[in-house]
């Protein structure tokens, strides 16, 4: 199960694009997931909700967001796992790394924090979430990724449109991956575009 983390407007949607592309093209058999799942799961479509001001203050609770998040991994848990068995290659855009780097910069905490454990202590330990392989940080500025999001047809979620939380999110991140938290890390530039062949080879053999 390789995860793919990073800011909104990162990239990872391209990277996983390109990889699933060089994986398939070596007979690979690949699944493919993408947290949140915004049309699949009502957890996660409340949290959208919330997101665009829609319901009331849960957006300013970030246990309350935190815990949408990781109901709707839960919800998705089985389904990980039977994909796993029958794939050579579980390619994941954005996961529990995701979950625990916004929560704890929305707290101004870093990866030591309270919020970092409880979300490791919620969705792998409690709801039992499949732990990834290896996971890769698209490591991109603040100010690039808020670009390439503003760019994008739907409007911004207040996430995204915070500029302090994304750096902050971003430092965590890099605590994260030097800490190899959950497993191994790769930290990418996504500033231009990733080698996916090369990547692949790196990390399939």
């Amino acid at each position: 199960m390789i995860i793919i983390e990073g800011l909104d407007g990162a990239g990872k949607h391209t990277l996983t694009e390109a990889l699933d592309k060089v994986l398939v093209a070596r007979d690979a058999r690949v699944a493919r997931f993408a947290f949140p799942r915004y049309e699949a799961d009502v957890h996660a479509e409340l949290a959208r909700d919330a997101l665009h001001g829609r319901l009331g203050d849960v957006a300013s609770s970030v246990h309350a967001m935190a815990l949408l998040f990781a109901l709707d991994r839960r919800d998705a848990a089985d389904e990980l796992r039977r994909a796993a068995a029958a794939s050579d290659v579980v390619l994941v855009d954005r996961y529990v790394a995701s979950n625990a780097a916004y929560g704890a910069a929305r707290l101004h905490q870093d990866s030591g924090g309270e919020l970092v454990a409880w979300v490791r202590e919620l969705e792998i330990e409690r709801f039992g979430i499949p732990v990834p392989d290896v996971q890769l940080l698209l490591a991109v500025p603040e100010a690039v990724a808020a670009q390439r999001a503003a760019g994008r047809a739907r409007g911004r979620d207040v996430y995204e449109s915070d500029g302090g939380l994304q750096a902050r999110t971003a430092a965590v991140y890099g605590q994260l991956a030097a800490s190899g938290w959950l497993s191994p890390w790769h930290v990418l530039d996504g500033t231009g575009r990733v080698d996916a062949e090369a990547l692949a080879k790196r990390l399939t053999g």
